[in-house]
């Protein structure tokens, strides 16, 4: 659809207005949704088996995404063999290009075959509920099936953050993509919140993905896997903004598609100190990570930004930088819900 630390009152995250259509710009022929759509009918297995091809060809080619992919694991994981992160390394590489040609068929595909491959399980009636309800969505590679599956399940607003694409083409592709089912209101996160909390208290769903470091402005700093890292405190000011309960869902990609797991409610969040609300989603992160470690956006540059006078964790290379006022560059689709 992504520094001195803010004290706890801070002000509220930035998210805003619904981003203007993108079927208004010109986005003429794109070679690459061309070939996603041409791909779209194929069999999965034959679609995971060209992702793999083509994320072992990412892992050799795409040397300075694979080191950001290297320091974070060896940051998160410090006990693992040079060897164990090599290899959840290339599988990430693997499983990041499988997710990406995913999207063919999630956004080309027929409804009935996204149905067959993408299955919803948990605490669904959590989110049939009517209130204000906050999906906090990680980012693993799946993220996209999830929210294809909510859209197909739940008739209620799904509400999303999006960032507009340079492509025009691209932009509209993934613009109707991400809305083919249900009722889907993006907005643009450069704006207010006044307009994404009124949607909210309508009844909305927000389908948030708050784990990223978007520069010191709108980060503070909490443990992830002992680290300190620039994390977005959306999710606990937002519940506090809609008075929205907040409903983890989280995504795995499986040999015959995606599992969608709705986790129950979270009880007694938010609280009135954002610092511990952002420490307890990041600590609940790291849980299920740690059970499908390969699945996880490792291409973020997790820690680019970092706590004043400490080094950059790749200092010298140019890869991160000490409190960089920069965002993150996404590492591929900026914007993802």
């Amino acid at each position: 659809m992504t520094t001195p630390e803010p004290t706890p009152d801070a002000a509220a995250p930035k998210a805003p207005e619904p981003a203007p259509a993108p079927t208004r710009r010109a986005a003429g022929f794109h070679p690459g949704i061309a070939f996603m759509r041409l791909i779209a009918p194929l069999p999965l297995p034959w679609l995971r088996a060209l992702g793999w091809l083509l994320g072992q060809v990412l892992y050799g080619l795409a040397v300075p995404r694979r080191r950001v992919v290297m320091v974070n694991l060896r940051l998160c994981f410090p006990h693992w063999s040079a060897a164990e992160r090599r290899r959840v390394a290339r599988e990430t590489f693997v499983r990041f290009a499988q997710a990406w040609l995913d999207r063919s068929w999630l956004w080309d595909g027929p409804a009935e075959r996204v149905r067959e491959r993408v299955v919803l399980k948990g605490a669904v009636q959590a989110l049939a509920d009517p209130k204000p309800t906050l999906v906090f969505a990680p980012h693993f590679y799946g993220l996209d099936a999830g929210g294809m599956a909510l859209t197909l399940n739940f008739q209620r607003p799904m509400l999303s953050i999006y960032t507009p694409q340079p492509s025009a083409a691209v932009d509209e592709w993934l613009h109707r993509g991400r809305s083919r089912f249900g009722e889907v209101q993006l907005f643009n996160r450069s704006d207010g919140v006044k307009s994404l909390v009124s949607a909210l208290r309508k009844g909305g769903l927000l389908y948030l993905l708050p784990d990223m470091n978007f520069g010191p402005e709108e980060s503070i700093f909490v443990p992830f896997f002992g680290v300190s890292a620039a994390t977005v405190p959306s999710l606990s000011r937002f519940a506090r903004l809609a008075r929205a309960q907040v409903v983890p869902v989280v995504t795995r990609m499986t040999p015959t598609g995606y599992m969608v797991e709705v986790m129950p409610p979270w009880q007694h969040f938010p609280t009135d100190d954002v610092v511990a609300d952002t420490t307890r989603m990041n600590r609940e992160l790291e849980a299920w990570i740690l059970t499908m470690p390969a699945q996880y956006y490792w291409v973020h540059k997790r820690f680019k930004t970092r706590p004043p006078g400490r080094r950059g964790v790749l200092s010298g290379v140019g890869l991160f930088k000490k409190c960089s006022k920069r965002g993150p560059d996404g590492a591929g689709v900026r914007g993802i819900f």
